[in-house]
């Protein structure tokens, strides 16, 4: 199921191919020390109940930790890390988001980086580097990095052989021109290669039946 905000980011023939966020690991470090000070405030309290003016001040301290977990908790669930078949997105923020991607026609190389911990527990940094002036994007702890840049790499090489393809069709006669039975198999084979593409995710469903009805009313 994709976020609505999500839908709303995606252009027309765009779908999403794999979704992932921050590790549970990096939340955990996180809110650790706020845990244990929430615990140690409510043991106080707890221990010094019947003084009434160090009761309701123990509840003062004890928002202050509460707050921080509660912002650690909304900052780690608002963030996603998306491949579709178009790009990379990465969208963070509660209420003032910031989305950022990086188009695959643009991704030269993927770097992955992978300490003994992250292997157990799967999490790792994914580097992405581009061909714009900003380099390199790089998300850090994330989770199922394997599969984030299969999934990347995936999707780039399935858009990569939809320009080609895109180039062969541009060289197939129209119908008011002769074609020979070559080109008649080329055709076939086209649709074939597009039905797999379909298949992948790095096209959809109406992109298919578009350029299959466009290949088939040549013939």
């Amino acid at each position: 199921m994709v976020d609505p905000y999500v839908k709303r980011l995606l252009s027309q023939s765009e779908t999403v191919l794999f979704t992932t966020r921050q590790h549970w690991f990096l939340l955990v470090q996180q809110i650790f020390l706020e845990l244990v000070l929430i615990g140690i405030v409510t043991v106080i309290i707890r221990l010094l109940s019947d003084i009434s003016s160090f009761f309701y001040l123990g509840f003062i301290l004890l928002a202050v930790p509460l707050f921080g977990l509660i912002r650690d908790i909304l900052i780690y669930s608002s963030q996603q890390f998306l491949v579709t078949n178009r790009r990379v997105i990465h969208i963070r923020g509660i209420f003032h988001k910031t989305v950022m991607d990086s188009s695959l026609e643009k991704v030269n190389d993927v770097r992955m980086d992978q300490p003994l911990l992250g292997r157990v527990f799967d999490f790792g940094d994914v580097q992405i580097l581009t061909a714009s002036d900003d380099a390199i994007n790089v998300y850090h702890f994330i989770a199922k990095p394997i599969r984030f840049k299969t999934a990347m790499l995936n999707a780039k090489e399935a858009l990569s052989h939809l320009d080609i393809l895109s180039d062969d069709l541009a060289g197939v006669p129209t119908r008011s021109q002769t074609i020979n039975q070559s080109q008649e198999s080329d055709i076939f084979r086209m649709i074939s290669e597009l039905d797999e593409l379909r298949k992948r995710g790095a096209i959809t469903e109406e992109e298919f039946e578009r350029k299959k009805a466009e290949l088939l009313s040549r013939i």
